[in-house]
């Protein structure tokens, strides 16, 4: 009798699940880059079993700094808090000149990355990069762009155009954004003349033929996409929008070590790798000293550019 009620008692205790569950903050509203890591997160750590379960919450505001701002002061030692950010936040943060910066979270590695996409209303007499810098270089106000959060990659990529165009880049008329979703809206309804974005976010509505892709922010043509690179249409400009997870502050060296473990084993499933392909996200995957440098090397060089766009003094 005493071996079967310890044979259920290990039963019940090998159905429990084995792993932390987490809580994902996406500091954006549904439907933009960070919802959308945020969740694919989710659905790998449970499909996979690397979280009993996992929540996703969206936080939206000022380019993920409220979001960010709400995490590091709820979340100290708390190794079962994570959230999403990236290139966006860390111009936001130097935009906003917010209090609370990744410096006060503990970055854990950076993910994915996407390239720009300009892309103009499918009715517009815009046809190619061309006819939308000559539009810019007449009358910069006129030409309205639709994108995220001021200061971030969008906003940035923008402001470049406009000054490899020979336009100045305080000229610009940006509209920002706080999510995905809403910046697609008024693209769709052309309210605005273009729109810049991670290429991912725009690609259901270009293969459906609502917006026209003029052109990409890669080196060189990315393989399946029919448009030029910026630097094809007269444009030296190469920028990438990268995604990144940080976890609360004040962690142990050894909670620390066990959410790297998560995501390395994550980022090395082939349920990620698969996401990541249906996405057309690169795997841009970095973590410990390698990625804190690159952070570093990240923000000074954002800086840099905000200032050059007359964002940050």
């Amino acid at each position: 009798m005493k071996r079967f009620v310890l044979a259920g008692l290990f039963a019940s205790a090998m159905a429990v699940p084995a792993f932390a569950d987490y809580t994902i903050i996406a500091p954006a509203n549904p439907g933009g880059g960070w919802d959308q890591t945020a969740r694919t997160m989710q659905t790998v750590m449970q499909e996979d079993g690397i979280s009993g379960s996992v929540q996703v919450q969206n936080v939206p505001g000022a380019g993920g700094t409220i979001g960010l701002a709400q995490f590091a002061s709820q979340n100290k030692g708390n190794a079962d808090a994570l959230i999403v950010g990236g290139y966006v936040m860390v111009g936001a943060i130097l935009t906003n000149n917010s209090p609370v910066s990744l410096a006060d979270v503990t970055p854990i590695a950076r993910l994915t990355g996407e390239y720009e996409a300009i892309v103009v209303p499918a009715a517009s007499e815009i046809q190619d990069m061309q006819g939308l810098v000559a539009a810019l270089k007449e009358n910069p106000g006129a030409v309205s762009w639709a994108g995220g959060s001021a200061g971030g990659t969008d906003h940035i990529a923008v402001g470049m155009i406009a000054k490899a165009a020979g336009v100045d880049p305080t000229t610009i008329n940006y509209i920002a954004y706080s999510g995905g979703g809403e910046a697609l809206a008024a693209i769709l309804g052309n309210q605005v003349t273009a729109g810049v974005s991670s290429l991912g976010e725009f690609q259901p509505q270009i293969e459906a033929g609502t917006l026209r892709l003029l052109a990409v922010s890669s080196p060189e043509r990315l393989e399946g996409v029919d448009a030029p690179t910026l630097k094809e249409a007269g444009l030296d400009i190469d920028l990438q929008n990268w995604r990144m997870v940080a976890a609360g502050p004040d962690l142990s060296d050894e909670q620390k070590a066990k959410i790297q473990a998560d995501i390395e084993t994550m980022v090395k499933s082939e349920n990620w790798q698969k996401q990541l392909a249906d996405k057309g996200w690169m795997d841009t995957y970095l973590s410990g000293a390698e990625f804190d440098a690159q952070l570093a090397e990240d923000t000074a060089a954002t800086e840099a550019i905000l200032k050059e766009i007359g964002l940050v003094k």
